[in-house]
């Protein structure tokens, strides 16, 4: 537990706590309750969105159903830009499922005030900023770069883990894993560091200061979500198309 104090005279104005959870007993587990909470708003948010925005949709869009199609569209080119035109059509689901969740999730520690709602242990922020979220989205990113690979060329697929050596077989699964995984602690770092700036700024300079780090900390936050649905969508491509392997033109 990290803990960030102001306090002249040994007198507590306000403190930051890093550390503190609330747990949820679920069986034999032992699970975040904030994360889960939030997470579920996020979700939460999004359905309702995805249901106003298809609920009476226009021929020109106007309004959730406008913002709701931007965001399609976006997510379509950023697949078709990774994947390619022949390939991407089936990821779109998933990479837009990723983006629109961790953008949503970024942007909801970053705008709404989670802190002012008390908790009995813990508090409540965004559940990127939690290590087990994020390393659960690379996880996700594996099984879809697996089955990726699996379901375009089968059995053959296992075959780029030997070469060109067997001796390389379990550096070839471990840099499988690696590649999603950094992308969890990036996301995780820096969601987790600008929170714990705009908080400390806050607690020293409450007034105008922190204002263009929040502006600073919603910009960045987008990018995060961008670089990891992007760099998800590229390791799939690559799971598709093979190592090293080059098209040639008929």
């Amino acid at each position: 537990m990290l803990n960030f104090l102001v306090a002249p005279n040994s007198f507590p104005l306000a403190s930051l706590e890093v550390g503190h959870h609330l747990y949820w007993q679920i069986g034999n587990l032992k699970v975040h309750g904030q994360v889960f909470l939030v997470s579920w708003f996020v979700i939460g948010l999004l359905v309702i969105a995805s249901l106003l925005a298809t609920r009476n949709a226009q021929r020109v869009p106007r309004g959730i159903q406008n913002l709701m199609e931007y965001a399609l569209e976006y997510v379509r080119e950023l697949s078709r830009n990774q994947l390619g035109e022949k390939d991407y059509r089936p990821w779109v689901p998933f990479i837009g499922t990723l983006f629109l969740f961790i953008f949503v999730s970024n942007w909801s520690g970053a705008l709404i005030p989670w802190k002012l709602i008390k908790l009995p242990e813990g508090e409540l922020a965004a559940p990127t900023n939690d290590i087990n979220t994020t390393v659960a989205l690379a996880l996700l990113v594996s099984l879809a770069y697996f089955y990726a690979g699996f379901r375009k060329k089968g059995l053959g697929y296992f075959a780029k883990y030997i070469q060109p050596t067997p001796i390389l077989l379990p550096i070839a699964i471990l840099e499988d894993f690696t590649k999603p995984l950094s992308l969890s602690f990036r996301l995780f770092g820096n969601i987790l560091a600008d929170e714990l700036v705009v908080a400390v700024l806050v607690l020293l300079v409450p007034l105008f200061v922190p204002l263009p780090v929040m502006l600073l900390g919603l910009f960045t936050s987008a990018i995060q979500a961008l670089v990891f649905a992007t760099l998800a969508a590229a390791y799939i491509h690559e799971a598709i198309e093979g190592h090293g392997e080059e098209e040639h033109a008929p």
